[in-house]
């Protein structure tokens, strides 16, 4: 049977050849006589596999010896609380507001604190994020700024790191990440979903500075707290053992590829995309041009009708996952690390039949 063509915002399309690795080792781990879902988060041969993730994670991060990496419960949501509920202790902290997951981000960080968000896009519908230093300076005693790199809704993407100065810069990068090179060095927190760029879903990456632990609250239950995750290696319990074992053969397959190619690609997959696109009155890309996502390109017919009649449609050739987010509507194809260029160009040629037909 014939794969679709997979333009799900997540979980999302996963590179074929770790598809088939991980079906043999299902059944049959490296010749072990176990699967690699059977052994236990206690066996060296599942230290061996958690602890060459997090060394993959420190290459392609470009991470300092002094942060470390946490496989922590459930996706990216439960950071939202997890977050001030360890580090704000009732202060305040800054957010940057430019799409659904960090306008949710930020209403959990009110339960704990005070928000301050100096920058919104909801007035712009989210089609932008803020040009460099947009938000003003961060107010005194500001315990982190936070904001989300790609907004997979909105189809919108920071192109460019915030400065923080010396507060504290945490990023949701569930949606981007190893995506391009980044100085991962220059954050103090990132957290990231991995069912866009990494994996499977139900497990959630977190990078931290080593001293930001010493910050978080003490009076935490043990499963909410990132000193105890630190602290038991992400083995206070037993974690995702599988979402874990085929983030590492992903992370592999990104070094492979060498994340310079997979950048590459990335761009000009996205660039094809945006300059259909433009290229007629017919469709009508969302995003403002400085702020357009390479991993989410969000576009329209211009009627609502139209839209779900080119998703039924493209449904039907087996291009899938084109349906707008619920919140927004419209047309969105998530191109993340693993997308080819033949579903990128079946897609291109879709557009353009339907509009030979429909425009």
């Amino acid at each position: 049977m014939a794969r679709l063509h997979n333009f799900s915002a997540g979980p999302a399309l996963l590179p074929l050849s770790v598809v088939e690795e991980v079906r043999d080792n299902l059944v049959d781990f490296e010749g072990s006589g176990l699967g690699a879902m059977e052994y236990s988060h206690r066996s060296k041969r599942f230290d061996a596999v958690v602890a060459s993730a997090q060394e993959r994670l420190h290459r392609l991060l470009g991470l300092a010896d002094d942060q470390e990496v946490l496989f922590v419960h459930g996706g990216a949501k439960s950071q939202f609380y997890f977050i001030p509920m360890n580090l704000l202790n009732g202060g305040q902290a800054t957010y940057l507001d430019t799409g659904v997951w960090a306008k949710l981000a930020e209403v959990e960080a009110n339960r704990y604190g005070t928000a301050n968000v100096p920058f919104s896009s909801a007035q712009w519908n989210y089609n932008r994020v803020p040009e460099a230093g947009e938000w003003g300076a961060l107010p005194d005693g500001t315990a982190y700024l936070h904001y989300t790199s790609n907004n997979t809704v909105a189809g919108t993407q920071y192109q460019y790191t915030p400065e923080s100065g010396d507060v504290p810069l945490i990023c949701d990068m569930s949606s981007d990440i190893l995506s391009r090179k980044i100085d991962g060095s220059a954050y103090d927190l990132i957290y990231a979903g991995a069912q866009k760029n990494l994996g499977p879903s139900g497990l959630c990456v977190v990078v931290v500075r080593k001293g930001l632990l010493e910050r978080c609250s003490p009076d935490l239950p043990p499963m909410l707290s990132y000193k105890v995750y630190s602290q038991k290696g992400s083995m206070y319990n037993t974690p995702n053992t599988w979402a874990i074992y085929v983030m590492e053969r992903v992370l592999a397959w990104i070094e492979e590829q060498g994340l310079d190619a997979v950048e590459a690609r990335n761009i000009a997959q996205a660039t094809r995309l945006y300059d259909a696109i433009d290229a007629t009155d017919f469709w009508q890309g969302r995003a403002e041009l400085g702020s357009r996502s390479h991993m989410n390109p969000t576009f329209s017919t211009g009627t609502p009708e139209l839209d779900t009649e080119f998703w039924q449609w493209a449904e039907q050739g087996g291009l899938v996952g084109l349906k707008g987010h619920r919140s927004l509507g419209g047309l969105r194809a998530s191109m993340y690390n693993a997308q080819t260029d033949v579903a990128v160009d079946a897609l291109i040629s879709a557009m353009q039949e339907f509009e030979r037909t429909r425009g």
